[in-house]
């Protein structure tokens, strides 16, 4: 993998959004991998695709490149509102790939993965419509926000111009897999619940500390009376996924997965 991009083949457009497309997606068809199998390379899909821009020919896995100029914070920009929710509901989300590099020298600077099975729909936050000026008027958008990912499926490809080795990458990928084998109706919860223990800051904690968590799962699940019953049900799916430990009764453990996602500014869900 190379973080240098080919800057010459942006030469014959004029817009900055073009260039930064054509730019990036070069780069991504010559060096982009796939972290769910032992594929060195992605290939493009055709333009105008509506989820995903490349895919593994090997595992069918796709994934969606999304750049940006800027360093990457709390919340990435995406299309519209009701796609991302309908591709979330029917568990057809791409797998994002989330680039940060810098203009002048062409060099990625960051690039996080978070694999399709990590999005909730608490994750994706609804924009304003477009004026009804706009040319799209009316248009719903959205942001995602990373900080409603839990911290294991925050995977870094390049961190700080520095390049993570490809079986690093595959390690934490197949460590958050499980969560893709979880019925769609119900990984939502399980992400929620796993990102509101994150939250704590414990490596260590008890049955009832997760019960601190109950005001903020109730505004995330405002459908749902019984949130201290779902609070159990889903320690122990995450038990069953290998994400969480049970030492004893009431007392859990969260595994060590040398995650370390300090570069996004993540606020504790629950403070």
């Amino acid at each position: 993998m190379q973080i240098t991009m080919c800057s010459k083949v942006s030469l014959g457009y004029r817009s900055g959004s073009q260039r930064a497309r054509v730019v990036t997606e070069l780069w991504a068809e010559d060096n982009l991998y796939c972290p769910n199998c032992s594929s060195p390379k992605l290939s493009r899909l055709r333009n105008n695709t509506k989820v995903g821009d490349f895919s593994c020919v090997k595992c069918g896995f796709w994934y969606q490149l999304k750049g940006q100029k800027t360093r990457i914070g709390n919340q990435v920009s995406d299309g519209a509102f009701a796609s991302m929710i309908e591709a979330i509901r029917n568990d057809k989300t791409p797998n994002f790939y989330f680039m940060h590099y810098d203009l002048e020298s062409w060099q990625i600077q960051n690039l996080l993965l978070v694999p399709s099975f990590a999005f909730s729909e608490s994750a994706i936050i609804r924009r304003n419509p477009l004026s009804p000026t706009a040319r799209r008027a009316g248009w719903v958008g959205c942001n995602i926000s990373l900080n409603n990912i839990p911290a294991e499926a925050r995977i870094y490809v390049v961190r700080n111009r520095q390049i993570v080795a490809a079986n690093e990458v595959r390690r934490k990928f197949l460590q958050i897999k499980p969560l893709k084998d979880i019925a769609v109706k119900q990984r939502g919860w399980t992400l929620d619940v796993l990102n509101a223990i994150r939250s704590l800051g414990k490596t260590e904690f008890t049955t009832d500390d997760a019960y601190k968590l109950v005001p903020y799962l109730e505004r995330l699940h405002p459908e749902n009376r019984h949130v201290r019953e779902k609070i159990r049900q889903q320690l122990q799916v995450l038990r069953d996924a290998e994400l969480l430990i049970h030492v004893e009764r009431g007392c859990w453990l969260i595994p060590r997965t040398g995650s370390d996602n300090s570069l996004i500014d993540v606020e504790g869900a629950a403070r």
